[in-house]
């Protein structure tokens, strides 16, 4: 899951790190309203964590400009230290769609990131499947007409992307902030991961199922476009 949090306080920002990232989040940071509508409106995220008290531009401001004026529908989780029930109200109203109160449980907090991702996506099952390739998520297993797949971390996280959003295309860059956040390693290090993974998953077999979408990305599929 990919995430854009908006927080001043840099302090909050590493313990939401720290912890997200051991459940193999992507995340990117702002430390204003106004940095943050930038990343918003330029990227895509799955859902937006939102500090009401910002720099440049407050957290209600942000969702309304947001819903409003961009059109932006990615699901908005409200962080902040109000907690009257006319400053929820005043958040679900500029377009929030769950409001979690400081100090906060970083469980609750993934909980709830997981629960406005299952809301936006639908209800998904924990084994994926595409064609004749299948992967378990919780178990992590991979197979392909029956044969069972071994796989690199990086790999599996190659992997289990192209299949959620299958046939869908995922950019180059999507992929590699997947593998490496903001820490690219220098020359084409996502091409080899690739090819590897391909060898895994395609040259056994009769018919290939990545593809590669020229200049933009790839996408695994039965069948080419």
């Amino acid at each position: 899951m990919r995430v854009l949090i908006v927080e001043d306080s840099r302090g909050i920002c590493e313990n939401i790190a720290a912890y997200l990232e051991k459940h193999n989040y992507v995340m990117d940071f702002a430390y204003d309203g106004i940095s943050a509508m930038h990343l918003a409106l330029t990227n895509r995220f799955d859902v937006i964590v939102l500090d009401l008290m910002l720099p440049g531009m407050d957290g209600l401001s942000f969702c309304q400009k947001l819903r409003t004026d961009a059109g932006v529908e990615t699901p908005v989780l409200m962080l902040t230290a109000r907690d009257t029930l006319d400053d929820k109200l005043k958040g679900f109203e500029a377009g929030a769609d769950d409001y979690l109160v400081k100090p906060f449980a970083l469980q609750e907090l993934h909980a709830r990131l997981q629960a406005l991702y299952k809301r936006r996506h639908g209800k998904t099952s924990n084994l994926l499947t595409v064609g004749d390739l299948t992967m378990n998520r919780s178990t992590l297993q991979v197979r392909r007409a029956g044969q069972h797949i071994d796989l690199s971390p990086a790999g599996m996280r190659l992997l289990q992307r192209l299949m959620e959003v299958s046939p869908s295309v995922v950019t180059r860059d999507d992929l590699e902030i997947l593998l490496w956040a903001d820490e690219r390693p220098d020359g084409d290090a996502l091409r080899s991961h690739l090819y590897k993974l391909r060898q895994a998953i395609d040259r056994p077999f009769d018919s290939p199922l990545i593809h590669t979408v020229h200049r933009i990305g790839y996408r695994i599929a039965e069948e080419a476009q």
